[in-house]
């Protein structure tokens, strides 16, 4: 999988993971809110029903044992009601004053059943009972409120940090892509350059050594002949003008070759110049990674603190503690992601480090071609001249046979050189074309990276 596509599904990791823990905190609060609200409205509702029936003379104990429970449940709390216990101060006061008009209604209800004439009674202080319990639910319904809006702000808060860290994941993003594709893009010019260049001086190389060929092949035949060269002085003359022409085509082939050979150097260490500018680059990246890493250590810290003054603030900081342990959570994720982008910058650094070695050993190959095409320059130049000797002689092949079959077996040796420089070009150029293919390969992988 690519390095960009990689830090993208960690970047929306992280904003799903967010938005999610928000969400998951916020209906939470809203749920616990809303069966506070609806219980106090049961204990009215269920006050006014068990009137009714005492009114009427139906007593019903198991109704005064239920309003018991949920009374004692919206003061101190009931799993089995699904009741938080009450720990705003408005909301606690009114619900104790409900708990007291409560057991002064439940002593009227047991004196209302002993005599049924005090009825009305009951009645009227039902009624201020009932104003009790209204004004009980208008407390819970504000505190509802209240703390809706408090989750609502640290909901803005957490989301704004998410988005905070996921706009800078996608910037390191955007500048890992960009310098890295820019960077393999060059690479991967040059290399087709230097694979061209290199085609051509194996073209150079063979036209080259047929040319060292065809000229020992005329030594040879020069050698042969020199015994007889008095007889056959016009044919010693016409073989001499051929081995000059040939000398002459080898010299020009291996100033060509050495031009070609002193571009091939400059081309591989403009590489070698790019890929240490990539480098450089790279280490910037991992300076970016350490930046997210200890933002994410910044917001980890920051959470821990919120933490603590939930706690110190009792029952009261519990879903503020609950959301700032998400916090840390997202927190020590960024951080997790950032540890990933530098083990991938690591492996980065290490292909373009391959890449290097590769680069250096081209342009040690280089300069070797450039030293081996100087001296078989030099040896052209001193057959040229032989040649040419014995052109101008070639007159009085007759009176200096001896002295020209030594001449002969000279040239032949220097030839035999030649051919042998020759075989070590070809061989330079071999191992040349072996480090372009590793030069390719390494930014293969480079491009499948990014």
């Amino acid at each position: 999988m690519k390095i960009t596509t990689q830090l993208q599904g960690v970047a929306l990791g992280l904003l799903v993971l967010g938005i999610g823990s928000v969400v998951s905190v916020y209906l939470n609060a809203v749920a616990s809110d809303s069966t506070v609200v609806n219980q106090a409205g049961l204990v009215r509702g269920a006050t006014q029903r068990l009137v009714k029936l005492e009114m009427t003379g139906q007593a019903n104990d198991d109704l005064i044992e239920k309003l018991d429970k949920k009374v004692n449940g919206l003061i101190n709390g009931d799993q089995e009601l699904g009741l938080p216990p009450a720990t705003d101060p408005d909301f606690l006061l009114k619900l104790k004053q409900v708990e007291d008009a409560w057991k002064a209604l439940k002593q009227t209800i047991i004196g209302v059943r002993q005599k049924p004439k005090d009825r009305n009674v009951l009645l009227n202080e039902s009624e201020d009972y009932f104003k009790l319990t209204d004004e009980t639910v208008l407390a819970a319904e504000k505190y509802s409120q209240t703390k809706v809006q408090l989750l609502r702000a640290i909901q803005f808060t957490i989301l704004g940090i998410t988005l905070a860290i996921l706009a800078i994941l996608l910037i390191v993003i955007a500048r890992i892509e960009s310098t890295l594709r820019d960077s393999t893009s060059a690479i991967a010019t040059s290399s087709i350059q230097i694979a061209s260049t290199i085609s051509e001086q194996e073209s150079t190389t063979s036209l080259q050594a047929s040319a060292v060929s065809q000229t020992t092949a005329t030594m040879n035949e020069l050698g042969a002949s020199s015994v007889q060269s008095a007889q056959a002085s016009e044919a010693s003359e016409a073989s001499a003008r051929q081995a000059l022409s040939l000398a002459e085509d080898g010299v020009l082939a291996v100033e060509q070759t050495m031009a070609q050979m002193f571009t091939l150097k400059d081309k591989v260490g403009a590489i070698a110049s790019k890929i240490l500018h990539l480098s450089q680059q790279t280490g910037q990246i991992k300076t970016i990674a350490e930046l997210v890493s200890e933002l994410a250590q910044q917001t980890n810290m920051l959470a821990l603190k919120t933490t603590v003054e939930a706690v110190q603030a009792g029952e009261q900081g519990k879903g503020i503690s609950f959301v700032a342990a998400e916090v840390r959570k997202l927190a020590e994720q960024s951080k997790q992601s950032a540890q990933q982008i530098n083990s991938l910058v690591a492996k980065i650094q290490e292909a373009m480090n391959s890449t290097v070695t590769v680069t250096d050993s081209g342009i040690e190959t280089a300069t070797e071609g450039i030293k081996l095409s100087q001296g078989t320059a030099q040896t052209f130049v001193g057959v040229t001249d032989a040649i040419n000797n014995v052109f101008l002689n070639s007159q009085q092949i007759s009176l200096f046979a001896k002295q020209q079959l030594v001449d002969v077996q000279q040239v032949e040796a220097r030839m035999n050189a030649i051919n042998q420089g020759a075989k070590e070009i070809a061989s330079g150029i071999a191992q040349v074309r072996l480090s372009t293919q590793h030069l390719n390969e390494a930014t293969q992988n480079l491009q499948t990276l990014v």
